[in-house]
């Protein structure tokens, strides 16, 4: 019998979280809601990239521990576990060779390209798939409720250089 309530996504849902893989790629994202995320990348693979409204499939899987997973429309596979016990995350990106091979087509701000991402998917190629497989310090967690559209709203590029320490 599990210690929490597998259904309770509220120990989640309204987070902003930012973050830094272990093999330093900064990202952050926010739980708009039960089923949607909207994030942002600073550095790595595909930096300056920036998403909103993403679908996402949000689970909690222990006591303080969550899992969110998509497709985007590039084709690339995400699934993290954020584990607030220990503020770590864990993620897995399955990025198509497409996107390996040419990060720069997706550095943009995705809403505004989605039919150019779905057919640069369609073109692939998809294999062999990138798989980036790692571990990330949680080192930035804001509750800023439900369905704000004000958290991700730019590129990291146009934010200030103090970021994220400017928002406490």
């Amino acid at each position: 019998m599990t210690q929490f309530v597998k259904e309770d996504l509220s120990g989640l849902v309204g987070k902003h979280l930012v973050y830094t893989y272990d093999n330093g790629w900064n990202y952050e994202i926010y739980i708009k809601n039960e089923s949607t995320v909207d994030y942002r990348i600073h550095s790595g693979l595909v930096g300056n990239r920036w998403v909103k409204d993403q679908h996402a499939y949000i689970v909690h899987i222990a006591q303080d521990v969550f899992k969110i997973s998509w497709t985007e429309p590039t084709g690339t596979d995400v699934s993290l576990i954020v584990n607030f016990v220990d503020n770590v995350f864990h993620g897995t990106i399955f990025f198509p060779r497409w996107v390996r091979n040419n990060p720069e087509k997706t550095v943009c701000f995705q809403n505004d390209f989605i039919p150019l991402m779905e057919s640069y998917r369609e073109a692939g190629p998809a294999y062999p798939t990138e798989v980036i497989d790692e571990f990330a310090t949680i080192t930035f967690i804001q509750d800023c409720g439900k369905n704000n559209e004000a958290v991700i709203a730019c590129a990291a590029s146009e934010l200030p250089e103090d970021f994220p320490n400017n928002l406490k």
